[in-house]
């Protein structure tokens, strides 16, 4: 068994275990960010992953940041991302789920995640999770006394190659059991390959924020996942930003819901 990590995890230096982007935003969006960050804390000694590994999409969404703060710039929306890599604990999963602090990840093994001694798990959940998830309770909360509304739209990216098959899938507009805000995206013509819960859906446990934030709030809500290839630099993260953008508006104008327009212009 591994020796026990001293507690806190998350040191003076490390920060928060999450960031709010664009606090006043004034669009009904709320953008979250579950997997925007590779950062591990000095603590867990790099998890025993090589640089290569520590810096893949094992650790991180590659590119989801970047569109994220676009999208709140453009749609005037307010973000809140994780700063702790999902290996140290994934904010989109919940405590008891086996992949909140995967041994494993595709291929590769996480050699800091193998037989976590208890109080290491609980310390994760209480300085990575429970902060994370309660910034988004409390913006939820704080917009409802405000009489403000507001809709669930959490960004991710994803690998084009998985246990060695490519995905042809290009964006994946996903949803567990409320699919409103899905249905009126999906009906907008886009240039990209776009596909109902793909690559991932409800049934792969991806939807735990959705679940936990906006179904039980009766809150519009939807699970965005960008394949990491379209992403890679500034250019395209703004580009496909701008497209999600009037995607996003066009269908809370079909909704009836009202959002600042964007400056993008739909293709």
């Amino acid at each position: 068994m591994k020796p026990p990590i001293s507690t806190p995890i998350l040191s003076v230096s490390d920060g928060s275990a999450f960031e709010t982007v664009n606090p006043d935003g004034t669009s009904v969006v709320l953008l979250v960010c579950e997997h925007a960050s590779k950062h591990i804390p000095a603590s867990l000694d790099n998890l025993g992953l090589d640089t290569q590994t520590a810096n893949s999409h094992v650790a991180w969404d590659p590119g989801a940041l970047s569109v994220a703060k676009h999208l709140s710039t453009t749609l005037d929306a307010s973000l809140i991302a994780a700063t702790v890599s999902r290996l140290v604990y994934d904010c989109n999963r919940p405590p008891e789920a086996a992949g909140a602090m995967p041994a494993k990840s595709e291929i590769f093994p996480i050699a800091g995640n193998q037989n976590i001694p208890p109080e290491e798990k609980a310390a994760r959940v209480n300085e990575v999770y429970v902060p994370f998830t309660n910034a988004i309770k409390d913006e939820i909360t704080a917009r409802a006394d405000a009489g403000r509304t507001t809709v669930i739209v959490t960004i991710h990216s994803f690998t084009p190659i998985y246990f060695g098959e490519k995905r042809k899938v290009e964006l994946g507009v996903l949803h567990d059991q409320d699919e409103t805000l899905a249905d009126a995206m999906l009906a907008i013509p886009s240039t990209l390959e776009v596909q109902r819960n793909q690559p991932y859906g409800p049934d792969d446990g991806v939807t735990h924020t959705l679940k936990l934030h906006a179904i039980p709030n009766g809150l519009l809500n939807v699970m965005i996942e960008i394949r990491n290839d379209l992403i890679a630099t500034e250019d395209d993260q703004k580009k496909i930003a701008d497209e999600l953008s009037s995607m996003i508006s066009h269908a809370l104008d079909t909704l009836r819901l009202s959002t600042p327009k964007t400056e993008a212009t739909h293709a």
